[in-house]
């Protein structure tokens, strides 16, 4: 288990037992019973929302709603399963709770047993919104998909980069709104500043619905110059964004090609001590120093003297 990768950074609360067990199967993805409890729960959710999704059709409700009820409250009682097996194996549950996965784990569950504690109340759109809150089941699959830890660490990376993006943005609707509001007036539609801001952020994000235009010319002129401003300010989060899954690609391959040249050689370098070097390495990744290996199989190679230090130099 310690030479595996975990797809959480929790300790487990112990290594034996029952304990140890579930969680070497939640937590790893390599073994033969790891890989068949990953495909039962992928398969699990998939259900899950392909029943919320077929509930909320009318006809389908109608004809089929007591064997949908039946199943919804298998998969219910599955993930709250689940959901307490993870917390019972992991060093610091509370951690978990709090993280990314822990609460869409619990929410996985807990519209469920929301709906029964409401049933019979008459809020009906409370028991309607529990239910389409199901549908962020779908998020669990997040974590047992590899691609998704690189997404998720290249947002991490670039959340202040994004954060300044759409602050400019922001800035730069409210300006755009407040001026049409003043060029168009509540004549022509913008009949306060945030439904020029509104209008803005449609016209911005080259949508457009239509249900808001200017009349006047030199609105028009305004529009023109916001549209092309959006078709450049669309570029800007993507190039972010690739940029720092790039990086997160690249740090990802390095550290496999270290776990690999661990797995492979664990010779270190008589200088600085660094371990984890290639099998055909020759040189110190780190300082250049020789590598043992090629130290003891190599002879040193003869230095030419300097010209500075022959004796038959040429007098000055």
């Amino acid at each position: 288990m310690q030479n595996r990768q975990s797809s959480t950074q929790l300790a487990p609360r112990s290594e034996e037992g029952w304990r140890g067990y579930w969680y070497r199967v939640m937590y790893f993805h390599d073994a033969r019973d790891e890989k068949l409890f990953d495909l039962v729960l992928i398969g699990f959710i998939l259900l899950s929302v392909l029943i919320t999704v077929l509930d909320s059709v009318q006809s389908v409700h109608a004809r089929a709603h007591g064997a949908l009820y039946v199943l919804e409250w298998i998969f219910t009682l599955a993930f709250t399963v689940e959901y307490v097996l993870r917390l019972s194996v992991v060093q610091n549950p509370w951690r978990y709770a709090r993280s990314f996965f822990g609460i869409i784990d619990l929410l996985s569950f807990l519209p469920a047993y929301l709906e029964l504690l409401f049933l019979g109340s008459g809020h009906l759109t409370v028991i309607r919104t529990f239910r389409v809150l199901r549908i962020f089941r779908i998020l669990k699959l997040m974590e047992y998909t590899s691609a998704s830890n690189q997404m998720l660490d290249a947002l991490s990376r670039a959340k202040n980069k994004i954060f300044v993006f759409v602050l400019s943005v922001l800035t730069l609707t409210t300006i755009f709104g407040s001026i049409m509001y003043l060029v168009e007036g509540p004549q022509n539609g913008f009949t306060s500043i945030p439904r020029g801001i509104y209008w803005a952020i449609v016209t911005m994000a080259t949508v457009g619905f239509g249900d808001i235009t200017p009349k006047t010319a030199l609105g028009q002129i305004i529009t023109s110059g916001i549209i092309i401003v959006g078709y450049g300010i669309i570029a800007v989060p993507t190039g972010i964004y690739s940029a720092e899954l790039i990086n997160s690609y690249r740090n990802q391959r390095r550290l496999e090609e270290h776990r690999e040249a661990l797995a492979e050689d664990h010779t270190s370098c008589v200088r600085c001590g660094l371990v984890g070097h290639t099998a055909d390495a020759r040189y110190c990744r780190r300082c250049g120093e020789a590598l043992p290996r090629v130290s003891a199989a190599e002879p040193p190679k003869a230095v030419c003297p300097d010209s500075s230090d022959r004796v038959d130099r040429a007098p000055v």
